[in-house]
């Protein structure tokens, strides 16, 4: 009796990890409904920090981002008005998202205190910090570079690769926007 309630469990364990995937029929993804639909309204202008990438800016600073339409330029300002660099529209080879999870202030504040299991509290506190991505390349010296701006929201980042990419009339893959390369 023994012998049949082993086999008996045996068997239920064996056959439990014996899964068979199902043949699915082979469909064609529409790359259009994967794809985010374009704001109506695209902004002129979008509030970022400068993280680095251009040659000659390392310093951090906060700023603004103009898309100057007229010159065919994407334009930095600092908060006073004053224009720091441009990228000229067809420089830009790549524009995407980038998103990164960072902890938060009040995660390291919480994750600092001297109790049991406060460290672990702290390291689920999280935020999320969106980036807008710009490959670039700086025919002056021939080199190729990549500038990062910090944006407060996604709406903001989303709106902002959308005015870019369509100022610039580039190609849309997924969520960026490209520049072919010319043969």
């Amino acid at each position: 009796m023994k012998r049949l309630y082993f086999f008996t469990i045996l068997t239920v364990l064996l056959t439990s990890f014996a899964v068979f995937p199902q043949i699915r029929p082979v469909t064609t993804a529409d790359t259009s409904a994967s794809e985010s639909p374009v704001p109506e309204n695209l902004p002129e202008t979008v509030e970022v920090e400068y993280q680095g990438g251009i040659f000659g800016f390392s310093e951090k600073e906060k700023g603004t981002l103009r898309f100057d339409v007229i010159n065919e330029r994407l334009v930095f300002t600092s908060p006073e008005g004053k224009e720091r660099f441009s990228i000229p529209y067809e420089a830009i080879r790549v524009v995407y998202p980038s998103q990164r999870k960072v902890r938060s202030g009040t995660g390291r504040a919480v994750g600092a205190i001297p109790l049991p299991g406060a460290s672990i509290a702290g390291l689920f506190m999280k935020k999320k910090k969106n980036y807008l991505v710009l490959h670039y390349e700086d025919r002056l010296v021939e080199v190729e570079g990549v500038a990062n701006f910090l944006v407060d929201t996604s709406e903001l980042l989303t709106g902002a690769i959308h005015a870019i990419g369509q100022n610039a009339e580039m190609t849309r893959r997924g969520d960026s926007y490209i520049r072919q390369r010319s043969p």
